[in-house]
């Protein structure tokens, strides 16, 4: 499909990821446009259209989604909605884009694989996790070189620090609107999948350390089922183990981090703030670990939106992430929720 002919972007849900990044670069590149938009409430849904220039508000995201004049759809909702809509969008015969986490649970991961899979003339795509893109490259050479030997062990720390009761109650505690999903796993999963490929096996113990919180906007009580602590051990393909652990009560825990240790030699990947990150290591018979640098052609950049429209075009494939890697984080997931309702091993892939 030649630049010329125009994409036509219908927008369901626009969120602060999809006002910041996806509506302003969708509109940069030649030959798209973004002609429709459907948020929460009519006011909102205008409110968005008059910012960006959006010539078409809808009152409901059915109506965007079978609307003609309509070629991808670009879904900023919460995970609750991304099912539903990608489905319909697909059997409307849209491009999707969706933002992730891709599903509620595995179970609408594998529907929405399967619809995709369906319909192979459209580009179906997940907003990929970011926070190691400056490393990505650079770590999975130096893997692929043998620099640290034979993986044998993974180590990550996530933390959000102290325990803090006080804060509000958000729509990602909520089981209703974010499923499976916990914290920032599922994210950094996908990142460190990249490197090591996924896991095979999983142990994992969750716990609620704060059940109640206010939600600001029902000016009430309500109770939370979502994790703020999660601690897991999981097989990698290899044969190595992965210790994984994301938390928010742990306070002064290093990281966020992850350590790579081989038969002959480790690796660190430190994320020192957003889009900042430090790559160290070391080799067998080194005093110390020490940077590494990153050269600027090894840092993967964020292009979600080229990528999305380029595959539409049919100029490039979909890298990050493609509907099957976001299943293989959904079993993830999953497996994670299984294992610590039950107390067992949980193998995966799940079917």
């Amino acid at each position: 499909m030649p630049t010329s002919i125009r994409i036509r972007i219908g927008v369901v849900g626009a969120g602060r990821n999809t006002r910041l990044h996806h509506i302003p670069k969708l509109k940069k590149i030649d030959g798209v446009e973004v002609v429709a938009v459907v948020n929460r409430s009519r006011a909102s849904s205008e409110k968005v259209a008059q910012e960006f220039g959006i010539e078409r508000v809808h009152a409901h995201w059915q109506q965007l989604v079978n609307d003609p004049a309509v070629d991808a759809v670009v879904i900023g909702t919460w995970p609750y909605m991304h099912c539903p809509i990608t489905l319909a969008a697909l059997a409307a015969g849209k491009h999707v884009l969706t933002e992730a986490r891709l599903a509620m649970n595995a179970s609408e991961a594998r529907q929405m694989l399967a619809a995709s899979r369906a319909r192979p003339e459209l580009v179906t795509q997940v907003v990929p996790g970011p926070t190691t893109f400056h490393a990505d490259t650079m770590v999975m050479q130096l893997l692929k070189e043998g620099y640290i030997g034979d993986l044998q062990s993974m180590d990550l720390h996530v933390s959000t620090g102290m325990m803090d009761r006080e804060a509000p109650f958000h729509w990602r505690m909520n089981r209703d609107f974010s499923g499976a999903n916990i914290m920032t796993m599922g994210i950094w999963y996908e990142c460190v999948s990249r490197w090591v490929g996924p896991a095979r096996a999983v142990m994992a113990r969750t716990r609620v350390a704060t059940p109640y919180r206010v939600d600001p906007e029902r000016g009430e009580r309500r109770s939370v089922d979502v994790p703020d602590h999660v601690e897991v051990l999981a097989d990698l393909a290899n044969g190595a183990i992965a210790r994984m652990h994301w938390s928010g009560v742990t306070g002064f825990m290093p990281g966020p981090e992850v350590w790579l240790y081989g038969s002959e030699g480790t690796l660190r990947i430190e994320l020192l703030e957003r889009d900042n990150l430090r790559l160290s290591g070391a080799r067998r018979g080194d005093k110390a670990m020490a940077v590494i640098d990153i050269p600027e052609d090894k840092k993967y950049r964020w292009r979600v939106e080229e990528e999305f429209i380029g595959a539409i075009r049919g100029q490039e494939p979909v890298r990050r992430t493609s509907f099957m890697e976001a299943v293989n984080y959904m079993e993830f997931t999953e497996a994670v929720h299984i294992s610590s309702r039950e107390g067992r091993r949980v193998y995966l892939p799940l079917v």
